[in-house]
């Protein structure tokens, strides 16, 4: 080819380089910070408004923050609570079991016991039983007029409150594992007791868990509930303390105070067991 045809031909064009690529600018999103600063500029102002009002005497707070009567409450929280989750889920668990037989009678029962105490308010529960003297005097000839103190009253109205929400978180997280699992531990020679032990319930657990950690959150709060029979929890320790003295916003602010830092406490062990089984998923990466 002649160097008068080589040229006429069109030069080839540039590959752009490293220093002719285009900067990507990143769209400016002035809405989203003028509502950030303007939240952050509220959330400064109530804050403030909150250290600096002297209604809420701090003072005050500091000292019956420790105090033995407000101690002793809260050890009486923490013990319902711990004990009212523990039997709470022990009988969901075998209500959940009875929801997913083959047997209508055992499935009859377990839906009406879930529709019965879920429809029931926690507050006329607990009365019910205080009461219950009133609508059996006798039970198999035992007088039943003062035969419960008000903290058994409070165990038991609060434990068949739970169990209904158990039942039905325990099922949930069950019917989430995929059936080709259980099918295949089957197909394996996996007894019954394994399969439920070995396969269903590490993976029910990851639904388990999270519903479970808010329903524990929340019956720490609902036992606050039981002051109104006189159960001498966090919340009665203080109405006691501020009856006496009349420093009704301080005794307030330590049982918020406290409430506040057990249930961060169990968020933050809540997080820990949802990431433990979690390994090997997305979520936990």
């Amino acid at each position: 080819m002649s160097s008068d045809t080589l040229a006429k031909l069109p030069a080839a064009p540039e590959i752009p380089g490293p220093a002719d690529a285009l900067t990507i600018v990143p769209r400016r999103r002035l809405g989203q910070w003028t509502a950030a600063v303007a939240v952050l500029v509220l959330l400064g102002l109530a804050v403030n408004s909150v250290l600096r009002n002297q209604a809420f005497q701090w003072n005050v707070v500091a000292d019956y923050f420790t105090s033995d009567s407000v101690l002793r409450g809260l050890w009486l929280t923490l013990w319902l609570t711990a004990v009212v989750m523990a039997l709470g889920f022990a009988l969901g668990a075998l209500l959940a079991g009875f929801r997913l037989s083959a047997n209508p009678v055992l499935r009859a029962v377990s839906w009406g016991y879930v529709w019965l105490f879920r429809s029931i308010p926690i507050l006329v529960q607990l009365l019910l039983w205080f009461n219950i003297g009133a609508l059996y005097p006798q039970i198999l000839g035992v007088k039943t007029v003062n035969l419960l103190s008000p903290v058994a009253v409070a165990v038991i109205g609060l434990t068949l409150h739970e169990a209904a929400y158990a039942a039905e978180v325990v099922r949930g997280g069950i019917l989430s594992v995929d059936r080709g699992q259980i099918e295949a531990a089957q197909a394996l020679g996996l007894s019954r007791w394994r399969r439920r032990r070995r396969i269903v319930l590490p993976q029910a657990m990851r639904s388990i868990v999270p519903p479970a950690g808010n329903m524990l959150i929340g019956a720490l709060k609902g036992t606050s509930i039981v002051s109104v029979i006189a159960v001498n929890d966090l919340l009665f320790s203080t109405q006691l303390i501020y009856h006496r003295t009349y420093q009704v916003i301080p005794l307030l602010m330590v049982a918020t105070l406290w409430y506040t830092i057990v249930t961060s406490v169990l968020g933050v062990g809540q997080y820990y067991v949802e990431k433990h089984y979690a390994r090997g998923t997305e979520s936990a990466r």
